[in-house]
């Protein structure tokens, strides 16, 4: 299974690609930026509406979080490779009697 990564933008990435589009057209400026036409649609949407770009709840990342993000992460992987241990323990412990 082949997993996909969002690509993020900046706000600038967005402003710049809409002002793209509003002079060369949504689907040129999509392919000179490799970006999706429903995509470039709706930040020009938005533009042409008066809203902002960005999502008003996406919040930047700081520090704290991405090493928390981080650790919980590490943690899981801990946790999971000591239940294997644990089983691997007690087959072996299994088989030698």
């Amino acid at each position: 299974m082949q997993h996909i990564t969002r690509r993020r933008y900046t706000d600038d990435f967005k402003t710049q690609a809409v002002a793209l589009a509003e002079s060369v057209g949504r689907s040129e400026a999509a392919r000179q930026l490799d970006i999706s036409v429903k995509t470039l649609g709706n930040w020009l949407d938005a533009s042409r509406a008066g809203r902002p770009l960005s999502s008003p709840n996406r919040q930047p990342i700081g520090d704290l979080e991405s090493e928390l993000a981080r650790l919980r992460a590490e943690n899981a992987t801990l946790k999971m490779e000591r239940e294997i241990l644990k089983k691997a323990t007690a087959f072996f412990a299994k088989e030698s009697k």
